[in-house]
């Protein structure tokens, strides 16, 4: 009796928290400016990203990575059903490890393999993979409140005026920006860096999970997302690479896409400014009806 009461009342007080955060997500909403509300910040549109994807239905294509594949936003994809899970200063492993962990699969996996220096993110991890315990349960109507808050407040693109913004950016000529500056330091510290010991780690949980992706139906594709010259020819970009074709020589498990070279730009020689990145983007997509293509032929008798 004493632990139904007890259960009765965190129930209850999960719920007025919920209620609570609701009341101040509304005041936030209505007096945002008056309260000089922060703009949400790179890893907070992925934690948003991260939401919608473990409470809407499964999308098709879903893209892994670190702050280089965040540069390929959503709505730079002609097909409506991807999701950008990739993390500003985070590991590809994180999230394709929560993706490994959902019960239904996405029929793509993009898996950006630049930058493998990174620890997994156990803690996100563990918030999306479908936890378990009763603590979990019982915060759930906490965490769905703030959830559909954030998506509320930063929805889905206007597929119109997504459409709108691409033929936009690509009417432009390319950037004419000087990155000069930020390329020499960014090209310092890759210089610097040795990416062995956590690279060879993060292929090995790579290797892992591609396995049991392929394993249960999903098509998983390894993709390198070009860098500055400078950038490429970088010690850790060239070690990165050795591990890379050691660890995944069969070629079938990368994806070929080939966009040109002269069209692109890059902030700081790491990552492409926006136009680049959709010019990027589109290669993608040319490459992934090529292999789905291929694949059908192959299949036919």
């Amino acid at each position: 009796m004493q632990q139904d009461f007890s259960l009765s009342w965190l129930v209850k007080c999960v719920a007025a928290a919920a209620a609570l955060l609701l009341a101040c997500a509304f005041t936030t909403a209505r007096f945002g400016s008056a309260l000089q509300q922060p703009a949400v910040t790179t890893r907070g549109g992925s934690l948003i990203s991260l939401n919608r994807y473990v409470q809407d239905p499964t999308p098709d294509i879903v893209l892994v990575g670190s702050s280089i594949a965040w540069r390929l936003k959503e709505e730079y994809f002609s097909p409506p059903r991807v999701r950008n899970l990739a993390l500003a200063g985070g590991s590809p492993v994180t999230g394709l490890e929560i993706v490994a962990n959902r019960p239904n699969l996405p029929k793509i996996v993009l898996i950006e393999t630049n930058i493998l220096t990174r620890e997994s993110d156990s803690a996100l991890i563990e918030r999306f993979s479908g936890g378990a315990g009763t603590e979990a349960l019982l915060l759930r109507p906490v965490r769905t409140a703030i959830a559909g808050y954030e998506t509320w407040k930063h929805g889905e693109p206007n597929p119109a005026r997504a459409r709108t913004e691409r033929d936009r950016l690509l009417s432009q000529p390319p950037s004419t920006f000087d990155n000069k500056v930020y390329l020499d330091r960014a090209l310092e510290q890759m210089n610097e860096a040795d990416p062995t010991v956590p690279a060879r780690a993060n292929v090995v949980r790579i290797r892992q999970l591609v396995d049991e992706l392929q394993r249960r139906g999903a098509r998983a594709f390894l993709i390198h997302v070009p860098f500055a010259p400078e950038i490429e020819g970088s010690r850790m970009a060239r070690m990165t690479k050795e591990i890379l074709d050691e660890a995944f020589p069969d070629r079938r498990l990368w994806l070929p896409f080939d966009p040109p070279r002269s069209e692109l730009r890059w902030d700081d020689g790491v990552h492409l400014d926006e136009r680049s990145a959709l010019v990027v983007v589109r290669a993608i997509e040319s490459a992934i009806d090529s292999s789905l293509a291929e694949r059908d032929s192959a299949r036919r008798p």
